[in-house]
């Protein structure tokens, strides 16, 4: 006789629930596909990484509004039941932040990810086949460590390793975004 499996798959709600009883400080749970992915609290390294690329960001769509950042908690799941994503970093159309609402957004511009220890595996390959299967046109994989990023274009095959400056131009905008890995990094 076998013996029970344990719970292999996971919805949206059931990441809900958890992420509802995790203290703010403890790990953060997202789904992919019902696959359950747990990261520990980030670093503080990382946490300085995240809001120096979320500060510049709203600081440029203050200029350009045609669209808002956010970073994590976040609970993008576009209306998929086995889907619950928290990128670091992201960009939504500003027509689907009207109501202030989580299931509003199903688009997202931009997703960058920091590199955790516990997160390479999920960033690089789970997460970035989720965000080019959900139409995000451009991902950067942010990797503290090597002082680079990893830009993937919805199209790519392989990522464009950047270790200079991060450049992004939104359909729309009148100016690009860009700011240096330099700034990026600062404080690190």
């Amino acid at each position: 006789m076998g013996m029970a499996a344990p719970l292999d798959f996971y919805t949206a709600d059931m990441v809900r629930q958890l992420n509802e009883s995790s203290p703010w400080n403890g790990p953060r749970y997202e789904t992919v596909h019902g696959e359950l992915l747990v990261s520990p609290a980030p670093r503080l390294a990382h946490q300085d990484v995240v809001g120096n690329l979320y500060f510049a960001l709203r600081l440029y769509l203050q200029h350009e509004p045609a669209a808002h950042a956010y970073m994590s908690p976040a609970d993008i799941s576009w209306g998929l039941p086995d889907v619950l994503a928290q990128p670091d970093v992201f960009v939504v159309p500003r027509e689907e932040t009207t109501e202030r609402e989580w299931k509003q957004i199903r688009h997202l511009l931009l997703a960058a990810e920091v590199l955790s220890p516990s997160s390479v595996r999920a960033d690089r390959f789970t997460k970035r086949r989720l965000y080019h299967e959900q139409g995000t046109p451009l991902y950067w994989i942010i990797d503290i460590d090597a002082r680079s990023t990893e830009v993937w274009a919805s199209t790519d095959h392989f990522p464009r390793i950047e270790r200079d400056r991060l450049v992004w131009h939104p359909a729309g905008a009148t100016a690009a975004f860009s700011f240096t890995l330099a700034e990026l990094f600062r404080g690190i």
